[in-house]
Formats: C-alpha cells, structure tokens, sequence
C-alpha cells in the first residue's frame, strides 16, 4: 500500500517557499494466518494557523479494533487538549490516558486485544515531538547519525514496576520476557485483562529540526528485530524518494527473514 503526501512550508508573511517535507509509508502483510492488525496516520494540516505534520504506526495484536481505533481518534482527543499548544508534553499524556480509557469502555466492541503506538507530531517544520507506548520505534536521521527518539517498553525493563501493580514478568510459554506471561510489551493500549499490570504511559522526546536533521523513521517492531537504528539509516540515506525508502526498509527486512505485519513511515526534511 502506497501513501503520499508533500507539504510545502510558507512564512507568514511571504510568498516564497521555504521548505519542503515528504512523507510516504509503506506496509507488508506478514506469513501469519491474522489478518492485518498494523494502521498508521500520515497527514498534514494546518490548525489555528499552525502547520502540523501527524504520523502514527499503531501495531495491533489480538486483532486490529484497537489500532483501529487509535488511528481514528488518537489525534484527534491530542488535539482537543486545552494546553496542545502550552504545554504539549502534558497534553499528550492526558490525551493518551484519555484515549485507553475510551478503549477499556468499549472493550466490548473492541474484543480483548491492544495496540502499541509511536506518534511523532511536527509543529510549524521546527518542533517535533514524538511519543511512544509499546515498541514501535521513532529514530532520526542527523548528519548520518542514526538517534533513537522512542523507547522499547520491554517487560524485562519494567518488571519492577509491573510486579508493583501485582503482575509478573516470565518467559514461559515462549521465547521472550511477558507480562503475567502473555504480552511481549509493558506498556499499550487496551488488553483490559492485563490492564491492572500494564501502563498506557507514554515517554516523550522533543526534538528541533534544524538543517543537520535529514529524516525521520518511524516502523513497527518487526522491522527493528532484524535490524539496527544506524543500518536502517544507512541503508536510505541516499533514497531521496521516501515511498523508496520505506519500500528499501520492509523489503531488507523480509530478505532478514522478518515474519509478521510491518510498517514504515519516512519522513524527509529535505
């Protein structure tokens, strides 16, 4: 599936262009017998006179209803907040918090499943702020440099803090650490019967896009299993087309043997 969209940034008070950003994601249906569970949100508009770049990759397990439902109203209860524009750290953990709650009262309509997020929000083509629950990764690309903005909320990470709330962490069934054995997360949206030992907190990363900073990335975890922060920026630096780019991602992904649903969003600054 294919998504474009160019944004061309204006002063205020001139005619002339003075910046350019491209975005286009990419998704890939893994060998698993789920259909696909992964949405994303890649757009621009202009609120109160203020430009904003909106991108998401919500990676759905158990089904896709609550990334489904992320991709429909997470944005939009981040934009309602009374203090977006003041004080957008704390407008996005209320906004997070509103929104899993939405999701445990429909649970009924929702089934049982959750969904990670990573959300980056890109205000006036200067600030971007990105914001993360699960293991959906945001890494920039700085003069090469490859600069994770997003933390993996692993269980082996958090386990104190989910034994805290009366949970545990085991890798037995399975390969990897779980909460109470069953979530390969810490943190997500929905499950609302691991709930009591999962948190829907996200971390938040601001950063200041200046010349030095050339793309973003933002992918589902099944890409970042089989490969680096800095192999992934090495590998399209020099792809200025970001539907290639992301396409180059999830295509060395799958030849590294990647299985299930992955999706990518690049975002060029120039």
């Amino acid at each position: 599936m294919l998504f474009d969209s160019t944004h061309t940034r204006r002063g205020k008070r001139q005619k002339q262009v003075v910046k350019a950003y491209y975005s286009r994601f990419h998704l890939m249906k893994g060998k698993s017998n789920h259909a696909m569970e992964d949405c994303l949100v890649s757009e621009f508009k202009v609120v109160d006179d203020n430009e904003l770049g909106l991108f998401a990759i919500f990676d759905g397990h158990m089904g896709h209803d609550v990334a489904k439902y992320l991709q429909g109203h997470l944005f939009d209860n981040i934009l309602k907040q009374s203090d977006f524009w003041t004080d957008t750290v704390s407008a996005l953990k209320n906004a997070y918090q509103t929104t899993d709650k939405e999701i445990l009262e429909q649970s009924f309509q929702l089934g049982k499943g959750g969904s990670t997020a990573v959300t980056a929000i890109l205000i006036n083509g200067h600030k971007l702020v990105v914001a993360n629950v699960g293991d959906s990764r945001a890494v920039i690309c700085r003069k090469g440099a490859a600069k994770q903005l997003s933390v993996d909320h692993e269980p082996s990470k958090e386990r104190q803090l989910i034994e805290s709330k009366g949970g545990f962490v085991s890798n037995i069934p399975g390969d990897v650490p779980r909460v109470d054995g069953q979530l390969a997360v810490a943190r997500a949206f929905g499950d609302k019967s691991l709930k009591r030992h999962l948190s829907s907190e996200p971390d938040i990363a601001v950063e200041i896009i200046d010349d030095d900073v050339e793309f973003i990335i933002l992918a589902s975890m099944d890409l970042w299993k089989v490969m680096s922060n800095q192999e992934a920026v090495e590998s399209i630096r020099s792809i200025k087309d970001s539907h290639s780019a992301a396409k180059r991602l999830i295509d060395e992904a799958i030849s590294r043997k990647s299985k299930d649903d992955i999706s990518c969003i690049v975002v060029r600054f120039h």
